[in-house]
């Protein structure tokens, strides 16, 4: 590596990012992700349906699972842009489906030029602008079966670690799943999207031109475990079964891409990480700020560092803390003014904290509707604050794009209880308060709630200095806010 320090102190000088590299790194990364992957549905993070995740057991009981891990912004580009610059949305200029200032350095530049060979597998699209994202490598969606074959995903990774290899230099390899996200396995997206494809007929929307692979295993409606955020209803049932189908797909692709990983004889010097970008893309998860929607299954393996095994179940640890503990493992400092802070302490000694709540945040949809909230997380609590609800504007979001949400509707006219769940997602109130620990899917609204009113205000307090800390757009208004509901 000695060869590449006049670069990098020539980049630096540049004024690229402004920071000293004084280490010549040569731990790898691999850092996997899914796709609208519930929090709670792989085996070991306790899913209810057996064996579907037997690659994402093996690795968590190889390496550190956090329970108290979240994503910045429930939903996918944001997620991954602040994911990959360790900033808040309205820090790093992708409050929606938009590209990252031009002054917001990313890990892939910070590793670039630290000497690493940096390659992507899926989601090319998702890291924007592309000139902040110099990839060495990168296959996309249709040249991964849409994503979502697993024989592909081994091939390819196999190739970027050849290419690693032989350029003689450490490595950055981000490879994400299009499992789970819709449409599902065996779904009639699926079978129309297959059915255009057939016919060479141009497919719109958020997919290409190739086919989806078959998955391995399907699932009866009727054996299909249904979140406690939704009603059980057979629609539902059957697009749980069809989202199971899919993350197990997902879960042969994590075991190709960690299959390549170790016969390229490279797993011991490789640092992994896995994480879900986002909730499943249902009503309540997915672009909200519940927490279905942004807590992840984390797990991460460094050989020889982490013991297999262990569950961090007390510290909060967010994906903007991901950036700066991944250049602090390697010893590269980070680039300055960064909300992200390492938690590498943690992730080497049990007995090391991280943080004790988490801020999410949710701005605008993919087709660039905005709908701003706020939330804190804590470990008893989960305060958020809807900017948007006014009593007349009407939530709308991908997760209510299936089946699942129609049925509800249907339901509703003779279900008391659906129907005002319905409204809860539609309408909102400015602000929610859930007693997270007995409650954690967020069916009683406690902010109107005398007995809760104390963790109100303290709750309000903290959400407010943190606005401001992070110079959020809409602290003024919440601020104003605060001061209504503060005067007799």
């Amino acid at each position: 590596m000695a060869f590449l320090r006049p670069l990098i102190a020539a980049l630096l000088l540049s004024g690229v990012w402004g920071v000293a590299v004084s280490a010549t790194p040569s731990l790898n990364i691999l850092l996997i992700t899914a796709d609208d992957l519930n929090y709670d549905t792989p085996g070991f993070a306790g899913g209810k349906m057996p064996g579907i995740t037997p690659h994402l057991d093996q690795l968590a009981a190889q390496g550190i699972r956090f329970t108290k891990a979240h994503v910045a912004v429930a939903v996918c580009q944001p997620s991954r842009q602040c994911l990959m610059t360790g900033r808040y949305p309205h820090r790093n200029g992708s409050t929606g489906f938009y590209p990252i200032t031009a002054g917001v350095p990313t890990l892939i530049e910070v590793l670039k030029t630290a000497g690493y060979h940096s390659g992507i597998l899926g989601k090319v699209t998702h890291l924007q602008p592309r000139t902040k994202f110099p990839w060495d490598f990168q296959q996309d969606r249709d040249t991964l079966g849409e994503g979502r074959d697993p024989a592909l995903f081994h091939r390819y990774t196999t190739e970027f670690l050849r290419q690693a290899k032989a350029a003689g230099r450490p490595f950055i390899l981000m490879a994400n799943s299009h499992d789970p996200h819709r449409p599902w396995a065996g779904s009639p997206q699926e079978k129309a999207h297959a059915q255009q494809v057939a016919a060479g007929k141009p497919v719109g929307g958020d997919l290409g031109g190739a086919s989806f692979p078959a998955p391995a295993r399907t699932y009866q409606a009727s054996d299909a475990a249904v979140p406690g955020f939704l009603p059980v209803l057979p629609a539902v049932r059957q697009e749980m079964a069809e989202y199971y189908a899919s993350v197990h797909r997902g879960d042969e692709s994590v075991g190709e891409i960690l299959r390549a990983l170790k016969e390229s004889g490279l797993e011991e010097s490789t640092l992994v990480l896995f994480l879900s970008d986002n909730g499943i893309s249902m009503p309540f998860a997915k672009s909200n700020c519940y927490l279905a929607s942004t807590r992840t299954p984390l797990v991460i393996r460094w050989p020889g560092k982490t013991r297999p095994g262990r569950v961090e179940s007390t510290s909060f640890v967010s994906s903007i803390d991901l950036m700066p503990t991944i250049l602090d493992a390697i010893g590269v400092p980070p680039p300055p003014d960064m909300d992200g802070r390492s938690f590498l302490p943690l992730l080497l000694d049990a007995t090391k904290t991280a943080r004790s709540a988490v801020f999410t945040c949710y701005n605008d949809t993919s087709a660039k509707k905005p709908f701003p909230m706020r939330c804190l997380q804590t470990k008893d609590y989960g305060y958020i604050f809807n900017a948007w609800s006014d009593g007349q504007r009407t939530y709308r979001s991908e997760g209510m794009n299936g089946q699942s949400f129609p049925a509800m509707r249907e339901a509703s006219t003779t279900d008391q209880e659906i129907a005002a769940r319905i409204q809860v997602l539609t309408r909102r109130t400015s602000e929610e308060l859930y007693d997270i620990a007995n409650d954690p899917d967020a069916l009683h609204n406690l902010a109107n709630d005398p007995q809760h009113h104390a963790t109100l205000l303290q709750m309000r307090g903290e959400m407010l200095a943190w606005m401001k800390q992070t110079s959020d757009p809409l602290a003024p208004t919440y601020e104003a806010k605060v001061a209504r509901a503060a005067q007799p």
